[in-house]
């Protein structure tokens, strides 16, 4: 892939991505300790914390009726913007309500901005260059939050301030990269005007089923691979921190070639490599037995998600480029109705038996791999999926739900 000019939609994309990923590192390492010594959350508090921040995720289709006010590119800095502001003020509401409403706001930025980013991540960039570039940017995510976290190092370790320094400092550093982007970038075209309204096309199917098994994936993953590590296996604090930093640097290193491996072998195949390592992963979670041997599947469970770009290069591939924006918004809903339910239905099943939960998590990648095996090998628009009865003609632009 060409370099990135400094002063190329593809810079901006990457400076927002690195303020996004720095600001939301340091939110969510400093959260469990903070809502316990602060604000004496108990479980049921902080399970109702992540719900919360869950909610506008999905709600974030609501993000196309923004655009009939404001530029995707505008809309997408003031949604960081709000990222930056609720982190900021997080440290001064140590109490249940003040954090539900600084974590809401700090979720609809996060969520808003998600969602716009990958909509221009589409439109601006090639689809010849887009997996590699977005190997480009997990890597950038990855080198921000290790920023983060040596931040907390130095000002809550070394220099011994507060939480609220620590919030504050990150917060207002971010909000003003933001304004100094705002600045910096001109106004980009994005060459097609996007429909303003929630589209639903027949011939998207296999990419919304797609999109909803990755989000069941993504919450079995996010709330009970972490926890297993410390329910069965006692891992402390500082180690599981050092995993997570584990995790970064192997994304800072691999991702970009992930990106790279992604356009040679094609979306088909790298989904279908994806699906197959998960299932195997669930797998292996559900009879693990050594502490290690987890902690090896954690980095490989995290590093298989690196793959998912090829899921949103193959709708690239097969879009019109009409629709990307509104099909973003609707996207991210659907990943987040696993969000929902999938937390609670299997933190009871969890109770009695936290091997299945795994075992679910496998089904749900078998599932996946069962959709992946329909994507063409050369997907387009027209040439939306493998088999014969699926649409296939290219439909006229208008709502079809």
């Amino acid at each position: 892939m060409k370099s990135t000019p400094p002063s190329s939609p593809k810079a901006l994309l990457l400076w927002m991505t690195f303020v996004m990923s720095l600001v939301f590192a340091v939110w969510q390492a400093l959260l469990n300790n903070f809502v316990i010594e602060k604000a004496q959350f108990t479980g049921a508090e902080i399970g109702m914390l992540q719900s919360l921040r869950e909610i506008p995720g999905f709600l974030a289709f609501s993000a196309i009726f923004v655009l009939l006010l404001v530029r995707e590119q505008a809309f997408a800095l003031l949604s960081l913007a709000l990222l930056c502001i609720g982190v900021a003020i997080t440290g001064f509401f140590p109490q249940v309500l003040g954090l539900y409403l600084t974590t809401i706001l700090m979720s609809v930025g996060f969520h808003y901005f998600e969602t716009i980013n990958q909509s221009l991540t589409l439109q601006w960039v090639d689809k010849q260059d887009t997996a590699s570039f977005m190997g480009k940017a997990l890597a950038w995510r990855s080198a921000a939050a290790l920023v983060g976290y040596g931040s907390i190092w130095l000002v809550m370790t070394w220099l011994k301030l507060d939480y609220w320094h620590m919030y504050l400092i990150i917060g207002a550093l971010g909000l003003l990269m933001v304004i100094s982007m705002s600045l910096y970038y001109p106004q980009f075209d994005t060459h097609e005007v996007q429909h303003k309204k929630v589209i639903l096309r027949k011939r998207y199917w296999l990419y919304y089923l797609l999109t909803f098994f990755s989000g069941a994936r993504r919450q079995i993953f996010m709330v009970f691979a972490g926890f297993i590590m410390v329910e069965k296996f006692g891992y402390s604090v500082s180690e599981i921190t050092a995993l997570f930093l584990i995790n970064y640097v192997v994304n800072l290193l691999f991702a970009p070639a992930i990106g790279r491996f992604i356009s040679r072998i094609g979306e088909r195949n790298a989904l279908i490599v994806e699906y197959i390592g998960l299932f195997f992963v669930f797998v292996s979670y559900a009879l693990v037995e050594q502490a290690h041997m987890a902690a090896a599947l954690y980095v490989i469970d995290h590093l298989l998600f690196a793959m998912a770009i090829a899921m949103k290069t193959y709708f690239q591939k097969i879009a019109d480029s009409k629709d990307i924006a509104a099909t973003m918004s609707v996207s991210f809903t659907i990943n987040h109705i696993a969000a929902v339910f999938i937390p609670v239905l299997l933190g009871l099943m969890w109770l009695s038996d936290p091997a299945l939960v795994f075992y679910i998590g496998a089904g749900f990648a078998l599932c996946s791999l069962m959709l992946a095996l329909n994507v063409p090998r050369h997907p387009s628009l027209g040439n939306e999926t493998q088999w014969a009865w699926s649409a296939k003609s290219i439909e006229k632009p208008s709502l079809d739900s």
